[in-house]
Parts: structure tokens; sequence; C-alpha cells
């Protein structure tokens, strides 16, 4: 009788996933005891009835790796232990159904369960690693906020669509003389800020581990414009904040998803700047799902299936209860404590923001 690993990709979209899930099912394939099955939409396929459960074989995943987002589903709402459950009066609570899920792959008879995000999924892989789960994590996500890991797949692409962004804007800020502020994901940490304003040759980049002093901003600004004529462009993360002040969020109203909604720090850096006096034509692009979606480039291709290809290396040496990581040049594994121990934030004094501040972009401060 096969063996069986369960597949399951949660949080958001990610470039790369689709490859991941290619080389967990081609690694599977050198194996004539293993099957490979993936869980619709995370850990929702399990718990939904019916099931959602697909097969995942090499006909099925042939030509994938190319392609963004996930052939088998994502979600970032609820989970085996936050499971929206409405109530008499109409308003919304969670149920924790993780051992009723355990008894689940229990019945399908899985043996291991491979689950591929972020902070969140990896949360979730640890809990019910505690609880008794055969469970590996593979990590995902364009934020590369996750610890214990160099990069995360998605993230490079995430870089590269920002850094194309902030190329497009160069040329249509400097034909009209104009302040371009390119917003950028990130959450609470400012790697996809940090890289792509470099990269793309930015004069400001604010991101959350350094906030901004207004005025600061304001000098490189105005050390960019001679006699009215001039151009800047600032790449702010999402995340990015004043000094003195707080995140700019909003509360989510949909169901199950209980993390702040970030966005709109443009919008609210252009009123700073206006209430701080400036009178140059200054103008928002916000990036968004933009940096999440489309085909992964060949650098995320390559993490994604060497952590693919190790993810079931660790099923078969029964090294559950860890994650997958990048280490340069390794690919290693990492117990889940090691990996929650802390969120992987900017060091504001490494090299990368060094070098930033060393070929002229203001950091805020």
């Amino acid at each position: 009788m096969k063996k069986r690993v369960l597949v399951a990709t949660g949080g958001g979209d990610c470039p790369g996933l689709n490859a991941v899930i290619r080389a967990i099912v081609l690694r599977a394939g050198q194996e004539k005891n293993w099957e490979v099955i993936g869980s619709v939409n995370a850990f929702d396929g399990i718990l939904n009835e019916p099931n959602e459960i697909v097969v995942l074989n090499e006909k099925e995943v042939a030509g994938i790796h190319i392609r963004g987002g996930t052939i088998i589903g994502t979600t970032n709402k609820g989970g085996p232990f936050a499971w929206p459950i409405k109530n008499p009066d109409g308003s919304w609570g969670s149920a924790d159904r993780s051992d009723e899920m355990l008894r689940r792959l229990q019945y399908l008879g899985v043996d291991a369960v491979i689950n591929i995000g972020g902070d969140g999924s990896q949360q979730i892989s640890n809990k019910l690693f505690e609880k008794g789960c055969n469970i590996i994590g593979v990590p995902k996500t364009i934020d590369n906020d996750l610890q214990a890991t160099d990069f995360t797949f998605g993230f490079q692409t995430a870089v590269q669509e920002a850094t194309t962004a902030v190329d497009k804007l160069v040329t249509t800020a400097a034909s009209h003389n104009r302040v371009f502020v390119l917003e950028v994901m990130g959450r609470y940490a400012g790697w996809i800020g940090l890289h792509s304003a470099v990269a793309g040759g930015a004069h400001v980049c604010l991101i959350p581990e350094i906030p901004y002093d207004i005025n600061k901003v304001m000098e490189k600004i105005y050390s960019r414009f001679h006699h009215g004529r001039g151009y800047a462009i600032i790449v702010v993360a999402e995340g990015a904040k004043p000094v003195g002040g707080e995140v700019y969020y909003s509360k989510s109203d949909e169901v199950g998803y209980k993390n702040p909604r970030l966005g709109g720090v443009a919008f609210k850096l252009i009123h700073e700047l206006k209430q701080a006096g400036l009178e140059t034509d200054i103008r928002e692009t916000v990036l968004g799902h933009l940096q999440r979606g489309g085909t992964p480039i060949a650098y995320d291709r390559i993490l994604a299936a060497q952590f693919g290809a190790k993810a079931f290396e660790m099923v078969l040496n029964q090294e559950y209860g860890k994650m997958v990581a990048y280490r340069h040049p390794n690919i290693v594994s990492v117990p889940f404590g090691e990996v929650l121990s802390a969120y992987n934030f900017v060091d504001p004094g490494s090299d990368l923001v060094t070098t930033a501040k060393g070929i002229g972009i203001c950091m805020g401060d």
C-alpha cells in the first residue's frame, strides 16, 4: 500500500508556489511507494463538506512551474484553529477544529503534511506538530519576513516587479518635473522597499524599521529640483511610519481575516509633505497585488524547486516539526521554534542600508 503526503498552500498567493508543488510531486515520483495529494484552499479542503482533495501526479503538475499563484488554491482566512462560525445573532466567531482535522487526515491515510506558507501558516504548522501531526513547513512570502532563511521564494519576483515600476516612473517623473511616491508591500518589513529602491535608483526609501522625519524627506526632494525643474522618486513600504507615529492601516471586515489591512501610506505621506509646505507636483502609485501575481523569475523557480525537493526528502527522513530554509549555499531544515522565535526585520545597520545611504538614498533619518 502506498504512503501518502498531503500538500497545502496557505496565506497570500506568491510566485513560485506551483514550482514547489511540482518539485514535491517529481521528487516523490522517484520513490515507488508514495503518492501526493493536495488540499484545496489551504486546510479548508480537508475541513469542508464534502472534502476537496485533489490527486497531484506528474501529469497534473506538468509545466506549472512557470505559472503564478497555486493550482490548489489558497486562503488567508480562518484555518483549523480559528474556523469561522456564524452565531445565532448573525455575528461571526471562530471554533477550533484542529482535532477534527487530524482525525480526517488519519481517515484519508495521510502519513505526512507539507504546509507551504508564511508566518501565519507556519504558526499553524507548529501547533499541528505539537498535536502530533507529521508536518513539515516550506517558507513562502513575498515579504521575506520569515526568520531562519536567507530568502523566501517569491521575494525576488516581487522586487523585480517593484523595480520595473520604479524604472517606469523615472521617465514620467522626469518628463513632468514631478515627485512620484511608489507604495510597495512588505507589511512590517522593508525588504521589498529597500531592494527595489537600490535597484531602481530611487531618491528616498522609507521602510518600517527606520521611522522617517518628514523634514529630512523634504530636504532630499528640494535637493533634486533647481529653478523648478527636476524630479524625485520615493519608494515607501506599506508599514513605514513617521518618527513618533504609527503604521497606517484599517481593520478588515472580511470574515475570518484577522490581520490589520495595511495600505494607503502613499496618500498619507503626500498629505504630510503638503502639510510641510511642499508645492511641487506630486503623484502616487500603489503597486498592490501586482507584486504577488504573475510568472516567477528564474531565481524563485530554482529556489522553489530546491525547497520542494528538500521538503519531500525531509518526509522520507521523518524530519517533522521543521521548516525548509535557505542558508547560502545550502538548503537546510530548521525547527519551527527557531523559525517563529523572531520576525525578520531589516537591520538599520546592515550593509544594504549602508549602501543605500552611500549612494545618496535618503532613508528618512
